[in-house]
């Protein structure tokens, strides 16, 4: 546990086109000492881009000369639709111009065959730390964009309570799936979208019975409802006491 979370064993790929090598690596190194998994293994680019694509691993373990496609192609293909994945060169290619390609693709390490597992390990670690801080920063960047969000909803709603408002004129108004903008409101403010509304539209209504002359009638229509039966309705039902009544008490 680092910082009040846990963290999640990272799950690893192998690839490589010598089934000893990959054994090697499952037998040879205490993965779970390491906070790792093995999630699969591949014989060459094809099946690895497969898998990538199947498993969505944290780490992919992977020798760049592997048959139908090198490992470096792999990579180069995979980074379009996992930018998220780390990738770690196991070659027994020790050529500048190799190492030179695997450094401008962003790859975390490049490491020499026969592979020294102290080596690996703290190279497993270094990896391991460097993906939980991208994590947490991940998660703060989402936590300030959903903050952000919510509060653009909130202001619009206030501007609009006279209007129709529903979760479905949200989502077109600011672009983001109804169910996202549900899942926001549950978890930002702790109460669903309607409740919300509904909240918001009577305080708005028992400011306007207190300062105000409108009629109940276009109380209610200022604050959403079209129908002020149903406006009285829902009052009651939330203050305990007519619109009229409150009018009268405040």
């Amino acid at each position: 546990v680092k910082g009040g979370c846990v963290m999640k064993k990272l799950r690893v790929l192998l690839v490589d086109d010598e089934i000893m090598i990959r054994e090697g690596f499952k037998r040879l190194f205490d993965w779970e000492a390491h906070d790792c998994e093995v999630i699969g293994e591949a014989a060459d680019g094809m099946e690895a881009l497969n898998q990538i694509d199947v498993l969505n691993p944290d780490i992919v373990i992977m020798d760049i000369n592997i048959p139908i496609m090198n490992g470096l192609k792999v990579i180069k293909l995979s980074r379009m639709k996992h930018p998220e994945i780390a990738f770690v060169i196991v070659s027994g290619y020790d050529d500048f111009s190799y190492c030179r390609e695997a450094l401008r693709l962003q790859i975390t390490d490049y490491i020499l065959k026969p592979v020294n597992y102290d080596e690996f390990g703290k190279c497993i670690d270094n990896l391991k730390i460097s993906l939980f801080q991208q994590r947490i920063t991940e998660e703060k960047e989402l936590k300030r964009q959903a903050s952000r969000t919510i509060l653009g909803i909130t202001r619009y709603l206030q501007k609009n309570l006279s209007q129709e408002i529903s979760l479905a004129i949200l989502s077109e108004e600011f672009k983001l799936n109804p169910q996202y903008i549900s899942q926001l409101f549950k978890s930002e403010i702790g109460v669903g979208f309607l409740t919300y509304l509904t909240n918001i539209r009577l305080e708005n209504a028992k400011k306007l019975l207190v300062s105000t002359s409108f009629s109940v009638a276009e109380v209610a229509e200022q604050c959403g409802y079209s129908d002020y039966r149903v406006f009285t309705k829902v009052f009651k039902r939330t203050e305990g006491i007519t619109p009229s009544q409150f009018r009268k008490e405040f």
